[in-house]
């Protein structure tokens, strides 16, 4: 990874990802990528932080998501357009950049599309370790589009889930997990509606796509002492919870100004009660304080865990050839003479 050029920027593309990721193997990549998120966590008031700057319009969103410790800067470009995938094309796209605050120079340019989804699974998880009741076992997922097996992957490998209830409006979208987990310790039941899906689960991850308002969970489907994982409401006007929900869980968010107009909790007053997670993983909130109590993680995503991610990917890309040099960055002889260096190449 040390480069001698300084023209020369290591980035790795969506093949090289997947190699990565199948070289660690899914489950311990998850596992890892954990650890760098509950760390800065842990350090969150050393980070810039800031809402995302969204572009919206009537077809979805696209935004950059930045933050720095000081020592790094990092940001992410990801869109969410959820009828992509009547043309063929992914819901959320992204890449991303890791640079040096000290010089301004790009250490990593990467792929983030399956990035994306295996941080938001860690998240997930480590948030449903901190908040669940203790030996849960069962997880519902409503929404089981291109999430969903990284959320039962990261909630097996850091939680020990091991039975899955699954349920999509598509059938097809459900038996298309079922395949893809097959033989990796589920025991998996694939319900005929949302009511079927919670039916015994100890947490209920919710990850639809449709940018919408919408109840995906009413009220009379969550019990005492179930956590909820609401993954899916991530921009103005597309929820999943009934607000009856909202009013009765300790609801924990990551950057509150962002969840505020993203979140599920777009539904409430400006100024209702929210706890942060930061503060759970920091030892500075209990997080859940009796069994019976219904918790909900109301995740849009922050910029700090794609800071994680790009951190993870850097240091486990030493040693290993899953990255190429991209020629990104001017270097002339002289810092100086940029238009010497054009008038050279034309000679």
């Amino acid at each position: 990874m040390m480069q001698p050029n300084l023209n020369i920027v290591p980035f790795v593309s969506v093949d090289n990802m997947m190699k990565l990721v199948l070289s660690i193997g899914v489950e311990a990549f998850l596992t890892g990528l954990a650890a760098y998120v509950e760390d800065d966590f842990r350090r969150w008031e050393s980070f810039d932080k800031t809402p995302r700057v969204a572009s919206h319009s009537a077809e979805g969103v696209i935004e950059l998501m930045p933050t720095s410790d000081g020592v790094a800067y990092g940001f992410k470009y990801v869109n969410g357009h959820p009828r992509n995938t009547r043309d063929g094309r992914q819901t959320v796209t992204a890449f991303g950049v890791l640079a040096d605050v000290s010089n301004g120079y790009p250490l990593l340019l990467t792929e983030m599309t399956i990035l994306t989804a295996l941080r938001t699974a860690a998240t997930s998880a480590v948030a449903g370790r901190h908040l669940a009741a203790k030996g849960a076992r069962c997880m519902a997922i409503i929404g089981n589009g291109a999430q969903a097996e990284f959320q039962a992957l990261a909630f097996k490998a850091l939680m020990g889930i091991d039975r899955l209830r699954l349920y999509d409006i598509d059938r097809t979208a459900s038996e298309k997990c079922v395949r893809n987990l097959k033989g990796l310790g589920f025991d998996i039941h694939v319900a005929a509606s949302a009511e079927d899906a919670v039916e015994g689960a100890d947490i209920v991850t919710t990850v639809t796509a449709d940018k919408q308002y919408a109840t995906i969970l009413t009220d009379n489907m969550v019990g005492a002492g179930v956590h909820i994982n609401a993954v899916g409401g991530d921009c103005p006007g597309k929820t999943e919870l009934h607000a009856d929900i909202l009013r009765r869980a300790q609801i924990f968010v990551e950057y509150p100004p962002q969840t505020r107009i993203e979140g599920e909790i777009q539904q409430l007053p400006a100024d209702y009660p929210v706890r942060e997670l930061w503060r759970v993983i920091a030892g500075l909130d209990a997080g859940r304080a009796d069994p019976a109590e219904i918790t909900l993680f109301d995740s849009v995503g922050f910029a700090t865990e794609d800071f994680s991610a790009l951190r993870f990917v850097r240091d486990r890309l030493h040693g290993t050839q899953f990255y190429e040099d991209l020629d990104l960055l001017a270097d002339p002889d002289e810092p100086r003479d940029l238009f010497g260096m054009l008038l050279r190449a034309a000679a």
